[in-house]
């Protein structure tokens, strides 16, 4: 690597289901970060890692911020704070039609605080009146933002200037991860999180948010990938709700969740679900720690 290599920790942050999953995944051009359109999808800092001959990139794709009404949602915040603590520029994303919420008010307060290069997206631009996008970019011109983008992330797959932007922001470091790695965690972390966005996708009301995936088997063979993975839940009485009469609602996110992995490793899957009762889990910091939360 030469002198002039830039590598560096980006945080993406901004409120539940505003994009950020989505902005890494398309920045990345693989899915590493799983999508819903209900909050609180994203639990964990989910690290993505971009490198070519210029530039390392680690994004760190944060829980939004959520008042702690479980022991869950404390380490969510913690991961939050320790990815903006660790990061060396900071990416916040907002909607253009409901900037600024108080949510925004309270993430630009905290954001204020750190003497960091910071970066604004102004998302869903596509879906507002121009003079109302006008009137949001002065708004965000006026805080401490280094720059200032209006864009649709959904809508706009050039994604090179915003990257050549970040990293003139990057200190001159040599790469932190092996240049062929695409993030730092497990397979089977992946794959956990696969089936937990096809429950997000499937079920309503407090399920997704009651429920909790480990994959307890993870084989390898020549042709296939076989799995075994229990999803936990918190009441008898949800259980009957995942399965479905005859176990047609659970066999449809086995077959889901099979196709989504099968995208992502390349081979055919086999799995295996169970669903099992901790009650109260979000609650504990053992089953936490237990289901890798801690």
């Amino acid at each position: 690597m030469n002198n002039t290599f830039r590598s560096g920790f980006v945080s993406i942050v901004g409120k539940p289901n505003v994009g950020k999953s989505t902005l890494m995944n398309k920045l990345l051009g693989e899915k590493v970060s799983i999508i819903s359109p209900k909050p609180q999808t994203t639990r964990q800092q989910v690290k993505g890692i971009l490198t070519d001959e210029n530039k390392q990139i680690i994004f760190l794709d944060t829980p939004g911020f959520v008042e702690a009404r479980y022991e869950l949602h404390t380490k969510m915040l913690e991961y939050l704070k320790n990815a903006l603590k660790d990061s060396d520029v900071i990416v916040f994303i907002t909607d253009a039609h409901k900037f600024p919420t108080n949510y925004d008010k309270k993430m630009c307060s905290l954001l204020n605080s750190l003497k960091k290069p910071k970066i604004a997206l102004l998302n869903k631009i596509d879906l507002v009146e121009q003079n109302i996008v006008t009137g949001k970019l002065k708004e965000l011109n006026e805080m401490d933002f280094e720059k200032v983008i209006p864009i649709s992330i959904l809508n706009n797959s050039n994604f090179s200037g915003l990257l050549e932007m970040i990293t003139d922001f990057l200190p001159f470091n040599p790469p932190f991860y092996d240049p062929q790695e695409i993030s730092d965690l497990p397979m089977r972390f992946f794959a956990q999180e696969l089936i937990r966005e096809q429950i997000f996708l499937r079920f309503r009301d407090e399920i997704p948010y009651a429920s909790s995936v480990i994959v307890e088997s993870f084989k390898e063979l020549p042709n296939k990938i076989e799995i075994s993975a229990n999803i936990w839940i918190e009441r008898k009485s949800q259980k009957p709700i995942i399965l479905g009469k005859g176990g047609e609602k659970i066999k449809a996110l086995k077959k889901a969740s099979e196709k989504e992995m099968y995208k992502l490793l390349g081979k055919r899957i086999k799995l295996e679900l169970w669903v099992k009762i901790k009650a109260n889990w979000r609650k504990k910091k053992n089953a936490l720690r237990e289901f890798g939360y801690l």
